[in-house]
């Protein structure tokens, strides 16, 4: 009798297929959209920035849309996680899409997805400030780099099951 292989969601593909037509969505949207507002508007004030208003009414949309972008790569890296590649794969990566405290590969392959995320969440944020003339080369790495750290998707660790 063959092994019977199972592919396992992570927290964002089951959100968009479960929850797509329930309210869940009235939450999860205006969610990310207060929380990136919030670290654009802290990371100005902690740079004592004088415009912080006409900042964040100019890069809201920006940060929001490419937030979603950066966290559709770091889905993406993680379903890579789940093509089988031999004996091993059952025991290594394959679990990382329901626990990535499973084993040790799995947990750097989250961390991994993550990290890419983060680091797409950067450049994606940096070129959005391309634009912007209100800040300072060191203020939109600053602001670039705190999005990049605190909005990561972190709750790719959050096991599922």
């Amino acid at each position: 009798m063959k092994k019977q292989t199972r592919l396992y969601n992570i927290i964002f593909p089951i959100w968009m297929i479960v929850a797509l037509p329930s309210p869940l969505w009235l939450v999860i949207i205006p969610g990310n959209l207060l929380v990136d507002c919030a670290v654009l508007f802290f990371a100005l004030l902690a740079l004592k920035h004088t415009q912080k208003g006409a900042v964040v009414k100019r890069l809201w949309w920006k940060f929001w849309l490419l937030g979603f972008a950066a966290d559709a790569i770091g889905v993406v890296w993680m379903f890579l996680g789940c093509i089988p590649s031999g004996d091993a794969w059952e025991n290594t990566v394959s679990h990382v899409t329901h626990n990535a405290f499973h084993n040790p590969w799995a947990f750097l392959w989250t961390l991994a997805g993550v990290a890419l995320a983060g680091v797409c969440i950067y450049f994606f944020d940096k070129r959005a400030m391309k634009s912007c003339e209100l800040l300072t080369d060191r203020e939109k790495h600053v602001i670039a780099l705190a999005m990049a750290i605190i909005t990561a998707p972190y709750l790719f660790f959050i096991p599922v099951y």
